[in-house]
């Protein structure tokens, strides 16, 4: 089976990202997959006696069947929660769409079935004063699951970020309602026109959870059946 890369981006930031990442990654495992998690770029980071830790990242971690070192999952963390470029100009840091993608491509030997990534905030979120983390997907040929999260607005950047993500030239393997606001007006019209203008797959609707586990999230996801070669 050839080794998929995905690529899990958001319509914004705060959208259930790596809720939704996460149980891919146990619908994976689930089927019998092999699975990686990489976060290369993650802001908002604590401080701990191990250096930076963010907490999507650890969920990362424990939510993939083969475990790496925290490193390997976040190389590149930033303490601020704000934009990583701003971030990382702030650190004396400079940032590239090539050395994530050297991050990423050390975990190409690993043996898996799947290699996940998760972004940061939305598609066009940028690393420098050139390059945004679309270039990194764009790198490596990712497929890519759009997140949307159900709330006031979200037709506009869910069809910006589609639209986004087809003229980059990459595939989309399928995109996931998320539900943020539970009380959302018209929630299921919302859905019901994601599903009539983006024509890629829908991968499942994730309601609000008190409990959330991947296991949970899993149980609303379809792992994506993605085209040779991808």
């Amino acid at each position: 089976m050839a080794k998929q890369w995905l690529f899990v981006t958001g319509t914004d930031t705060d959208v259930g990202k790596t809720v939704v990442a996460t149980g891919l990654l146990a619908a994976a495992t689930q089927q019998g997959l092999r699975t990686a998690a990489i976060k290369p770029i993650a802001a908002g980071c604590e401080r701990s006696d191990d250096g930076l830790i963010n907490s999507d990242a650890l969920q990362l971690q424990a939510a993939a069947s083969h475990q790496l070192a925290y490193q390997q999952v976040n190389p590149v963390a930033l303490e601020p929660a704000i934009a990583p470029h701003i971030a990382a100009q702030e650190a004396g840091r400079q940032l590239s769409a090539s050395r994530l993608v050297g991050f990423c491509r050390g975990l190409s030997l690993l043996p898996v079935d799947c290699i996940l990534l998760e972004g940061a905030g939305g598609w066009r979120v940028p690393l420098n004063s050139r390059e945004t983390l679309a270039d990194v997907a764009r790198e490596l040929n990712c497929a890519v699951i759009v997140v949307v999260g159900m709330r006031l607005g979200c037709l506009n950047h869910a069809l910006l970020t589609v639209e986004a993500i087809r003229r980059d030239g990459l595939q989309i393997a399928g995109w996931v309602a998320n539900i943020i606001d539970a009380d959302m007006p018209r929630l299921t019209e919302n859905i019901d026109t994601l599903k009539q203008r983006i024509a890629e797959p829908w991968l499942g609707t994730v309601p609000r959870l008190d409990d959330v586990t991947p296991q949970r999230v899993a149980a609303y996801l379809t792992f994506p059946v993605m085209s040779a070669g991808s």
